[in-house]
């Protein structure tokens, strides 16, 4: 699951029209819709605010809007460049202010596109992953080694408790849990156990998809 790093706005001109783009990060329709909401107030005087969304997990939920612009020119083809990057939690208003040249269907389509891909481009995608903190429970005397062992692992350490007995805090992927159980087992020489806790995502930076 892929999402933009963060809010942005990248503007262009393209044939004396210009398409101001605005990204943002979104959970909910709710905070999608507020967000266009939100656009359409600082363009009030835009010819057109042309909008698009992807929400869900999978991308489940898609919407997008020509706000005007002939059928299929604008909020389509915005929607196609965030479904081609694979994001999701993700949406785009872009705003044009006619320059006095039309640019036809064909022409808008890929006005449209270039402005929310630029706007992707600048702002960046992370890809968010499954990961469980997962607690190792050892006696203090192999504690001290498997904190070093980690540190040098691929895994993430998250903290550390010491009582009756030491408690680290592991960051795993959702899809090496079986590999980090047998990992602890061989470097704790079967002297520890885990336990699975919260479940999350973190978010890891990736090159353009174009």
């Amino acid at each position: 699951m892929r999402a933009i790093k963060g809010p942005g706005v990248h503007e262009l001109e393209i044939r004396r029209s210009r398409f101001v783009c605005a990204l943002a990060r979104v959970t909910t329709e709710a905070q999608a819709q507020e967000f266009v909401a939100e656009r359409r107030r600082v363009h009030h005087d835009a010819t057109h605010n042309c909008t698009a969304y992807v929400l869900g997990e999978h991308g489940d939920l898609t919407r997008s809007n020509d706000d005007g612009e002939p059928g299929g020119t604008a909020g389509r083809p915005m929607l196609e460049v965030l479904l081609r990057r694979e994001l999701t939690g993700t949406a785009a208003v872009v705003s044009r202010y006619f320059g006095g040249v039309k640019l036809g269907a064909g022409g808008l389509v890929r006005a449209y596109g270039q402005a929310v891909a630029a706007a992707v481009d600048l702002v960046g995608v992370v890809e968010r992953r499954p990961v469980v903190t997962v607690t190792v429970t050892t006696d203090h005397a192999r504690a001290g080694r498997l904190s070093r062992d980690l540190h040098a692992s691929p895994y993430t350490p998250a903290g550390s408790r010491y009582g009756p007995a030491a408690e680290l805090d592991v960051v795993v992927p959702e899809d090496e849990l079986d590999a980090f159980d047998a990992w602890v087992a061989a470097a704790a020489g079967g002297r520890a156990r885990t336990r699975r806790g919260a479940s999350g995502h973190v978010e890891v930076p990736v090159g353009p998809t174009g």
